[in-house]
């Protein structure tokens, strides 16, 4: 059983999601990360222990923002605590929440008012999209390209039809884009492959799109996006990839492109996310894989697997 330091609540964890950064742990392709490690940052739990004068209390259910933050570096002092200098993530720097229970520092954890263990669990996958697309400013009526149907591309999907974008989702992986045009309201869908940038031309009267999202974290992947920018618009990196990336300057320069990264998300983000589940406007079946904590040894492979049909796979502990 751990033991809370100073400031610190222990908690008792409830459900963890797997995200595509635990998939990259595990295939050894996370950036950021030196083994061993215990991965889970998307979690959601109980209150089991507070430090005195809390404002949480025991049994309260919980969310944690998973990304540690000083509060006093150049970054946190202008709000953009989700860049912070030192910043220490849950199951990437430090050790996550595959496992009973974990203490994590108070500022850090938020009671899930309004919303399930499960739900609360996907906040945080989903709050990376709508940084993205805050990020971007998208407006409605632009047309918008996500390339990379995983769950954090469905995340930028989700935020810009809300915002009132037209979306289209580009992939390799047809039950991915399928999802997304049924259970997502994608205007269009996009394989990957010969021909698709024509397909994407005609979507977009030969324009192509306002903004550009790469959930991909495929060096090639990113590199070729650019070239489905329209002229003044926007391009916002939110996947990571351990590689230089390249562009021609004079493309880049003729457009006028706004090139953005985006990395992980701000409280404003995550209450974004917590609203709209609130009000019912995330679309359900976002959870399509679920399995106890004792299972994870044996079944984590096969959620690689392309034909499985993972999209969000939740840990019950």
């Amino acid at each position: 059983m751990p033991v809370p330091a100073e400031g610190e609540v222990l908690l008792r964890v409830r459900r963890v999601g797997i995200c595509g950064t635990d998939l990259h742990i595990y295939a050894g392709r996370q950036p950021y990360l030196n083994y061993p490690r215990v991965m889970g940052h998307e979690l959601s739990g109980t209150v089991a222990e507070v430090p005195r004068g809390s404002r949480l209390a025991l049994g309260d259910t919980v969310y944690v923002m998973p990304y540690l933050s000083c509060g006093h570096c150049v970054a946190c002092r202008v709000g953009r605590t989700n860049c912070c200098v030192n910043l220490q993530v849950l199951g990437v720097h430090r050790d996550g929440a595959f496992t009973e229970y974990l203490c994590v520092p108070e500022p850090f954890v938020h009671r899930a008012e309004g919303v399930t263990l499960d739900q609360a669990a996907m906040v945080e996958f989903l709050a990376i999209g709508a940084h993205a697309v805050r990020r971007a400013q998208v407006r409605a009526g632009q047309r918008v390209l996500v390339v990379g149907a995983g769950p954090i591309g469905m995340g930028a999907m989700i935020f810009s039809r809300l915002r009132g974008a037209s979306v289209v989702a580009l992939d390799s992986r047809t039950d991915r884009l399928e999802f997304c045009a049924g259970k997502l309201g994608v205007a269009a869908c996009v394989t990957l492959g010969a021909g698709d940038a024509e397909q994407l031309a005609a979507l977009s009267s030969g324009e192509f799109f306002d903004v550009v999202f790469d959930a991909t974290g495929n060096a090639a992947a990113m590199e070729r996006g650019f070239r489905f920018v329209a002229h003044a618009g926007t391009y916002v990196l939110v996947s990571i990839v351990s590689a230089d990336i390249t562009f021609n300057d004079p493309e880049f320069h003729k457009r006028e492109t706004t090139l953005l990264g985006s990395r992980n998300a701000t409280n404003e983000d995550f209450q974004t996310v917590l609203q709209a589940m609130r009000e019912g406007l995330i679309p359900a079946g976002l959870n399509t894989h679920r399995m106890a904590l004792a299972e994870v040894p044996a079944r984590f492979p096969a959620l690689l697997e392309a034909g499985a049909g993972v999209v969000k796979a939740i840990v019950e502990c």
